[in-house]
């Protein structure tokens, strides 16, 4: 366990995170920018919320996937199971992110 600290603050720990919050971003763009004629009552800054919100909850995801390379798995099906169990948890933290986010905008 004493890998974690020096893991975390590695430059591919960070590039990671990076490459997480720019798949947050680009999928949030998608949401927030096709918005023509925005409800007056979300008010004039409505699209900071969740272009900050989603990527930093993929960025978090994109650490959660990364750090399945501690576990280290000897069998074929562990891997797999881990790497499955990952993804999930990358999906979820994006989706998650995007529910916050989107929150009393589009998301009502």
């Amino acid at each position: 366990m004493s890998e974690l600290p020096g893991l975390l603050a590695s430059k591919t720990t960070v590039k990671r995170m990076l490459l997480g919050a720019s798949i947050g971003l680009a999928i949030i763009s998608l949401f927030v920018f096709s918005v023509d004629d925005p409800n007056p009552e979300w008010g004039a800054n409505w699209r900071i919320r969740p272009l900050v919100i989603t990527p930093l909850a993929a960025a978090l995801g994109m650490l959660a996937f990364y750090l399945k390379d501690l576990a280290r798995p000897q069998s074929d099906v562990m891997r797999l199971l881990v790497f499955m169990l990952s993804l999930f948890g990358f999906l979820v933290a994006l989706w998650l992110g995007t529910v916050l986010g989107l929150d009393g905008t589009l998301w009502d």
